[in-house]
């Protein structure tokens, strides 16, 4: 009796695993269908990606030794370029390229949770040596603002200054644009966020009333670049727009199960990679694919949001430099992975009153 059990379960189990994979290979299909074959569509995503080799463009003896060997710091940068297909977006008057957007997300040992710190773009600090996109050398610099790096001399140059500022490596890097960014949110079919004042809309800007309002990508750009129109218009306190956002979007990812949908994953995939340049470690759909499932267990209502501690400089009101006291915590902290003393994000200039929240449940702007 036994053994005719087993006979007959053999084939049940072969029957099963054959339809599961007629099923996944029919959600391959029609994923990559129009594509014409898996091969091309894996070429085409990668070949939108950009790619920066940072031990070779910053030098491996320049650059801070790891410590935790299992935890990562990503920097992500919003570049505000208005080259090619950015130009038509939000004030494409303007020339050149900044980091208009800087955050280091520190992901600890066992991928859990994960902390996001901002740095504020008008913050005075020291440029590193460093050699732009033509291999030319840009001379080392004091109080410069940290978004003019990224103009004079490349993202490598800002990872240096990031790694110089905080004493802490940076394993990967990811650069999206305005386009990018913009394409992204459309991809989600909007982003949900809710201000506790209104958005005036001041100096061009996106004018919303307090309330709860799903955002397409156009608004969604301007919401996160809003100043003047929102809270006491600093860019201290846009920070608290842009970490809210950030929330609201990775809660929205999460929401849609996007990870695990082929059809919605290939359309987020595409939109995202053609804006998009990173570090060469991650410069393939395989590699940013496998470090996206590796932090499926962060939690976007537990993530934590920080603005790295300034104080308004002394001889020019209108920037900040680092508070050495707190940072020197907040940066010690997170090189060895370990949590954030309250005490290190106690910032001396803290911007006015950014109101805005996800809808998902998560820390204020200013925890």
């Amino acid at each position: 009796m036994t053994s005719d059990s087993t006979a007959t379960a053999k084939p049940t189990r072969s029957r099963a695993s054959r339809i599961r994979r007629g099923l996944a290979w029919t959600a391959a299909v029609v994923v990559l269908g129009a594509a014409g074959s898996g091969w091309w569509v894996y070429g085409h995503l990668s070949g939108n990606i950009d790619s920066v080799d940072l031990d070779k463009a910053i030098g491996s003896d320049n650059r801070p030794p790891k410590v935790v060997e299992n935890a990562q710091n990503v920097l992500v940068l919003g570049s505000d370029s208005r080259a090619g297909a950015n130009g038509e977006l939000d004030h494409g008057d303007v020339s050149g390229a900044r980091s208009d957007t800087a955050m280091l997300v520190h992901i600890p040992e066992g991928r859990s949770r994960a902390t996001a710190v901002s740095i504020p773009r008008d913050t005075l600090v020291t440029r590193p040596e460093c050699r732009d996109g033509d291999g030319a050398t840009v001379p080392e610099a004091r109080r410069v603002m940290f978004n003019s790096v990224y103009s004079l001399a490349g993202p490598a140059c800002v990872v240096k200054t990031v790694e110089q500022l905080s004493g802490i490596r940076v394993d990967h890097f990811v650069e999206v644009d305005f386009a990018g960014f913009k394409d992204l949110v459309d991809a989600l079919g909007g982003v949900t966020v809710t201000l506790d004042q209104p958005m005036t809309g001041a100096k061009g800007g996106l004018k919303l009333d307090a309330g709860t309002h799903r955002l397409n990508g156009t608004d969604s750009l301007k919401f996160v670049r809003t100043r003047y129109g929102y809270g006491d218009g600093s860019d201290l306190g846009r920070i608290g727009l842009q970490q809210q956002f950030m929330l609201a979007m990775l809660s929205e990812i999460k929401k849609q199960d996007a990870l695990g949908n082929p059809a919605r994953l290939y359309k987020l995939a595409d939109a995202g990679t053609k804006s998009l340049t990173t570090d060469s470690d991650l410069a393939s759909l395989t590699a940013l694919s496998d470090f996206a499932r590796s932090l499926q267990g962060v939690d976007p209502s537990t993530m934590e949001t920080i603005m790295l501690p300034v104080a308004y400089d002394k001889v020019d009101p209108n920037r900040v430099v680092v508070a050495q006291e707190q940072a020197s915590q907040l940066w010690e902290a997170l090189r060895n992975d370990r949590k954030v003393p309250a005490s290190a994000k106690d910032s001396p200039a803290k911007g006015g009153g950014p109101g805005a929240k996800s809808k998902a449940p998560g820390p204020s702007p200013s925890s």
